[in-house]
């Protein structure tokens, strides 16, 4: 497509998937992208253009949000010339790809001030990231961690106490470490000042005293997600309804150690509360009745 026919497209939000390596054709796209905000590359393998990176980084300087998604071959590449070009940049997400060298030079490099950061690499993600995302990016106040069994307790903690008065998102989904550092939780809450989001899905073998022990230092906490945590019982979550009255959502499916009373517990005690995800089977019919009343969204997992 000539130039002169398009200059300039009104998008700001793309989500493109599936580009092959091979692939031709999108230049005139990125050329003509300027008013790009968010941008979602899924399963891609390429930009469209054989490598060529001239036209893409057209598009770059005023995006604010970046999601990569299993885009193993070019995240490097594409994390150099977000480094490079993006300026405006608050949000990252990336899962299933980008090697350790790749991300480090990213986060040493780019030019922009991260607020939120997202990643699934549980191959390449280390103390060594965490540490320098601590002494990059001093307004972060989202980090969501998914699979990443690299990471130890010492790094968490290093990278919590420097952002303290900053995170108000932490998520530590299916991360072995919460299981294998006794007392990590613990510290970590210690010195999250404004935690108000925490999920910790999939970390099947944390147990009632970690969770216990984290939760009654958070007690400005209004939401939290404990899918999966099959080691959970119901006291974790009568210690949760006692300590964070703020809470408007929590998630509590495929928890296999809490009852129904303890639902009900909670739902009958958390004057906020605006949604609960959790089977049918552990809601009893004075909760039913109770969420009814009060418009609770109930979400059957």
């Amino acid at each position: 497509m000539d130039d002169t026919e398009i200059t300039d497209l009104p998008l700001e939000n793309l989500c493109l998937s599936g580009i092959g390596s091979e692939d031709l054709g999108l230049g005139w796209l990125w050329r003509c992208s300027t008013r790009l905000r968010k941008l979602q590359l899924r399963s891609c393998e390429g930009i469209g253009d054989r490598g060529d990176f001239s036209s893409f980084v057209k598009c770059l300087k005023g995006l604010q949000e970046i999601e990569l998604r299993a885009c193993r071959t070019i995240v490097d590449g594409l994390l150099l010339k977000f480094a490079e070009n993006c300026v405006s940049l608050n949000s990252l997400l990336v899962y299933d790809g980008g090697s350790r060298e790749g991300l480090l030079q990213f986060i040493t490099h780019c030019k922009c001030t991260l607020q939120k950061l997202d990643l699934r690499l549980p191959l390449d993600l280390d103390n060594d990231h965490l540490l320098t995302v601590a002494n990059k990016f001093h307004i972060l106040n989202t980090l969501r961690l998914r699979s990443c069994c690299l990471v130890t307790g010492d790094g968490l903690k290093a990278l919590v106490r420097a952002l303290s008065y900053k995170l108000e998102e932490i998520a530590l989904i299916n991360c072995d470490v919460v299981e294998r550092e006794l007392g990590l939780l613990t510290s970590l809450s210690q010195c999250l000042k404004r935690l108000r989001k925490l999920d910790l899905s999939y970390n099947e073998m944390l147990v009632d005293k970690e969770f216990v022990s984290m939760i009654v230092s958070c007690g400005g906490l209004v939401e939290v997600k404990l899918r999966g945590c099959g080691g959970l019982g119901s006291v974790s979550l009568v210690s949760m309804t006692k300590n964070c009255k703020n809470l408007e959502s929590v998630d509590i499916v495929n928890c296999r150690g809490i009852e129904a009373a303890a639902v009900e517990f909670l739902v009958l005690n958390l004057p906020r509360l605006r949604q609960v995800q959790v089977e049918e089977c552990k809601l009893s019919d004075v909760a039913k009745n109770w969420v009814s009343e009060k418009f609770i969204e109930v979400v059957i997992g």
